[in-house]
């Protein structure tokens, strides 16, 4: 039946684009930041600005003034943004020469410009803003302040920022704000704020008490408590069943190594920053750079393993795989939740294949982790080909190789009709990548699951296997993760579910709740019955009224809660209500631990 031409439509979704996908917008946002910048110097004449440049969903500007900017001065810069807007200035492009510029630099007296300026090349250009204003800036920006709809832009927030990134620079004040086309894309884009706070997988961790951070431990390094654990043992389980039916064999491997391994590796040469530091025995050693380092990647010592041995081509593909913890010493200001950590567990795996073996290996990898998202709901994704940057010394091994494992990766997506676009610039230093990009309810971009290509690992380890015709031959590696992380994958699924984990996740599946004392040890009774067949339940044993203990089971977003009284005890049934259909009613309680049974196994809702 079609709808009648009166019936209410869904509104169309608003579409927010990333200002590095749209010219119109980097024009919009590096306009509003200078007038932001110019606004801020009307109002604080002792202000002087730094840099100003867009981001993805807005723009900030870095200013040193000697007094604290507050929430009420934002808004007086904001009210002052509009006058300049409404002025209808014109916005002019001005190229001079670099003694120009420095000439008026210093006519100004704004120190920081100079300094920008040292690091430009020619044509220098100035915009102005009128004849009133103007910042070194390569632009684009807009005509006219007229083009700004006063109405489509918001001043955000205030943060510190040192000169430079450097701490033993200036502290400097940073102004954030967001500008778009259109007064609608701006409540959009507050909306999404909004719902990302509700989201927030920190807020929403601590309320479900699953892992927590504690100053004594450190920044960046979660711990889990028996619910998050629950969750992480789910998950871990779910990936081994499948890697199992797929012929791949367990390892475990130790937390540190002699440095020696990832001098080998090339880790040691192009990952030193974002490794935490040599644990030497003195400092004759430590001079001589010998002793043992926190393992940042577990690629090393997989190959330890293989080349344990020497193997037969009949022993490949050799797929090893283990849930690795690994250590990265991000920066404290980079760390963010559990989206960002300085220790965490990656679903690790290194199969090593014979050349005429790797595509269809890397199809194999690829129907895994499209698998693994079809069970965790995660639908809306892309592949991105992480190539070479050739242009670029970050990289180990020849032209040739890069040449080879870029091209089975994209015969891989090719043949399976993947929808991809390239990442130059983003492959791992000894290989390229296929990396799973997921979209989430935000339309937040998040990497996931990975696969790598490698050539170099097998050639700079010496690696070999003995071919059918008897000649040792170099075996080719693929690095992947499914997950990525399971401290990031958690994160991310708290924020996409909004905590609301589908029923085979949920570290509680099901609570009981007796409506009185009187009725609890059946409730017991039940919940034992449940976890012998594998379902985690529980029943709420704290005497409180039934309104509260649905509220309590409805806070703690338990997928199925059972309701029990005379009339349950009497029929020997649940009266069931779940999170995902609401009221159910009455049904036995052989009948309900069926379907939950069923439900959790085909990764389903009740």
């Amino acid at each position: 039946m079609s709808e009648s031409p009166d019936s209410p439509q869904q509104p169309a979704k608003i579409h927010l684009p990333r200002t590095s996908e749209s010219e119109s917008l980097k024009k919009i946002r590096h306009t509003t930041s200078h007038v932001m910048a110019m606004a801020v110097q009307k109002l604080f004449p002792k202000a002087q600005v730094t840099i100003g440049p867009w981001i993805e969903n807005g723009f900030y500007y870095d200013f040193d003034h000697p007094e604290p900017f507050t929430e009420k001065d934002l808004k007086a810069i904001k009210k002052e943004m509009i006058k300049i807007i409404n002025r209808k200035l014109p916005v002019i492009r001005e190229e001079v020469s670099r003694e120009e510029a420095e000439r008026r630099i210093k006519e100004i007296n704004e120190p920081y410009k100079l300094e920008i300026l040292e690091g430009l090349q020619e044509p220098i250009t100035l915009y102005h803003l009128g004849d009133r204003w103007w910042d070194l800036c390569a632009g684009p920006h807009l005509e006219n302040t007229a083009d700004l709809n006063p109405k489509a832009f918001e001043l955000e927030s205030l943060a510190g920022a040192y000169w430079r990134g450097d701490s033993s620079k200036a502290q400097l004040q940073r102004i954030y704000g967001t500008a778009w086309e259109t007064p609608e894309q701006l409540e959009e884009y507050q909306r999404r704020k909004e719902e990302a706070l509700r989201r927030d997988h920190r807020k929403l961790g601590k309320e479900l008490g699953l892992f927590i951070f504690a100053d004594e431990v450190g920044p960046g390094l979660p711990l889990w408590t028996p619910k998050g654990t629950v969750l992480r043992s789910i998950l871990e389980d779910f990936l081994k069943q499948e890697q199992v039916k797929r012929g791949y064999l367990p390892v475990v491997t130790p937390h540190i190594a002699r440095v020696d391994l990832f001098k080998t590796s090339g880790h040691w040469q192009k990952y030193k920053e974002d490794m935490f530091p040599l644990m030497a025995e003195d400092e004759e050693a430590a001079a001589l750079e010998q002793g043992f380092v926190l393992k940042p990647m577990n690629c090393p010592f997989h190959i330890q393993i293989y080349k344990s041995e020497l193997r037969s081509y009949r022993e490949l593909p050799m797929r090893l795989a283990e849930f690795g913890t690994v250590y990265r010493y991000e920066q404290s200001g980079e760390l963010g939740g559990l989206t960002r950590v300085r220790g965490f567990t990656v679903d690790d795996s290194h199969l090593f294949v014979t050349p005429e073996q790797l595509d269809a290996e890397f199809i194999n990898v690829v129907d895994l982790i499209l698998s693994v998202f079809k069970s965790l709901q995660l639908k809306n994704f892309k592949a991105r080909l992480s190539f070479r940057d050739p242009t670029s010394d970050k990289y180990i091994g020849s032209d040739e190789v890069w040449e080879k494992s870029q091209g089975a990766i994209r015969r891989a997506v090719e043949k399976l009709g993947m929808n991809y676009f390239e990442g130059i610039g983003e492959a791992a230093f000894y290989g390229p990548k296929l990396d799973f990009i997921f979209q989430d309810a935000l339309d937040r971009e998040w990497q996931l699951g990975t696969v790598q290509v490698d050539y170099n690992l097998p050639e700079r380890f010496d690696l070999e296997y003995v071919a059918e015709d008897g000649n040792r031959k170099r075996p080719v590696m693929i690095h992947r993760a499914p997950f990525g992380s399971l401290e990031r994958l958690i994160g991310i699924l708290i924020e996409e579910y909004a905590g609301d984990f589908p029923l085979w996740l949920a570290p509680i599946q099901a609570r009981l709740l007796a409506v009185s004392n009187e009725f609890l040890p059946f409730a017991q009774e039940v919940a034992e019955k449940m976890k012998s067949l594998g379902i985690r339940a529980e029943a709420d044993a704290s005497n409180e009224r039934l309104a509260k203990l649905i509220r309590n089971a409805e806070k703690d977003k338990i997928p199925v809660m059972a309701v029990v009284g005379a009339k349950e005890v009497e029929s020997n049934s649940l009266n069931i209500r779940t999170r995902a259909s609401g009221e159910l009613g009455e049904i036995p309680v052989a009948e309900v631990m069926e379907r939950m049974k069923n439900a959790i196994a085909n990764y389903s809702n009740f």
